[in-house]
């Protein structure tokens, strides 16, 4: 195995659906952003050029990167803990197991602050809210084996999902956000739900069994068609405006959706002002305008530079030029985290 020795520093946001890959001036802010690419994640070639691009005199046969990564069985989960059992032996197995209802065993695990981030200082152990992140054993290993395949030796591998939720919290806290975001990571058979919010950090979070596929066979009912790949192929292929169709497709996923915010905003007193769906398929993106009408809330739509620019990330003309929402992931494995929560200590990345 070959590196090239560490001129320049890359970020790969490694999604579900699509690869974007920063080349950058330091690996640490103050730095600056100088090339951007973005390609499908199954397109090799794509990325084989992308990576040629961002480095054209590599003589290596891998582009180090800090990687942030989504595998399906990732953990991302708010647990309420008993601070007076914490240091029990077993314990915290005991709460994964019943409240996550996964094998602690089978998993490489992390507990954090629900606030901040920081990882749980179990030696105080005063925090009731916390935050239980990692994946399956396994997938460390094959997610390793799927970047090195790619071309990408990850000097740092992170769940993109915290990398994202982390420099969203920033965010809220930077424009001093009075109201709450609403997260929601859809994949074909499930949705991840996360309430973040600029005071309380990751405030809730929850697994809805209810994805794309389920969509699916509204699409076939509503346009007569005659079997569920037919629909499929519809669905997947942007050539249907599914607007009008949105409030049944997405009835089912908005009826656990509402259950959720509603105990949230009744706990909490606060109501939902925005929502983000990071990693759509490009096809589907009109889902996230549908699920914000449907809610009564508008589209997350942050001032990125602004908020770059404060936190010491410096965009080249070309990549500002082509900003958006869904570089949020991206900027969340470069920022160091400043911006007080609550008017305590500044606050790390959740990573």
């Amino acid at each position: 195995m070959f590196l090239k020795p560490k001129t320049k520093h890359f970020f790969a946001d490694c999604a579900e659906h699509t690869i974007t890959v920063a080349r950058t001036s330091a690996a640490i802010p103050p730095l600056v952003v100088e090339e951007l690419r973005e390609c499908a994640s199954d397109d090799e070639a794509g990325l084989t050029g992308a990576l040629k691009s961002l480095q054209p005199k590599r003589a290596a046969n891998f582009t180090q990167a800090v990687c942030g990564i989504y595998p399906t069985r990732r953990v991302v989960r708010r647990v309420t803990l008993d601070p007076k059992r914490v240091k029990e032996a077993g314990y915290l197995n005991e709460v994964t197991a019943q409240q996550l209802r996964i094998e602690p065993d089978q998993h490489t695990l992390i507990l954090l602050n629900a606030q901040d981030g920081k990882e749980y200082d179990m030696a105080q152990a005063t925090q009731k809210e916390a935050i239980i992140c990692g994946l399956p054993s396994e997938d460390v290993v094959s997610e390793q084996e799927r970047l090195l395949a790619a071309g990408l030796y990850p000097d740092r591998l992170e769940l993109g999902t915290l990398a994202l939720l982390g420099a969203l919290a920033d965010y809220l806290a930077f424009t001093k956000s009075k109201t709450p975001a609403l997260v929601l990571e859809m994949a074909a058979d499930a949705t991840q739900s996360f309430i973040v919010s600029a005071t309380g950090g990751l405030e809730a979070t929850r697994a809805i069994t209810q994805g794309f596929v389920g969509m699916i066979p509204v699409v076939q009912k509503e346009l007569n068609l005659k079997d569920e790949e037919s629909a499929q192929k519809l669905f997947y292929s942007n050539a249907f405006d599914f607007t009008g169709l949105a409030p049944l497709l997405t009835k089912k996923l908005l009826k656990d959706l509402q259950s959720s915010i509603g105990f949230y905003e009744v706990q909490t007193g606060q109501s939902i002002g925005q929502v983000i769906c990071p990693g759509l398929p490009p096809k589907l993106a009109w889902i996230e305008a549908a699920l914000a009408e449907q809610l009564a809330v508008p589209v997350f739509k942050p001032d990125l530079a602004a908020w770059l620019q404060a936190r010491q990330i410096t965009l080249a003309p070309p990549v500002a030029s082509v900003l958006a929402p869904r570089h949020l992931g991206l900027f969340g494995l470069m920022a160091q985290h400043t911006t007080p929560v609550n008017h305590a200590a500044a606050s790390d990345k959740v990573s």
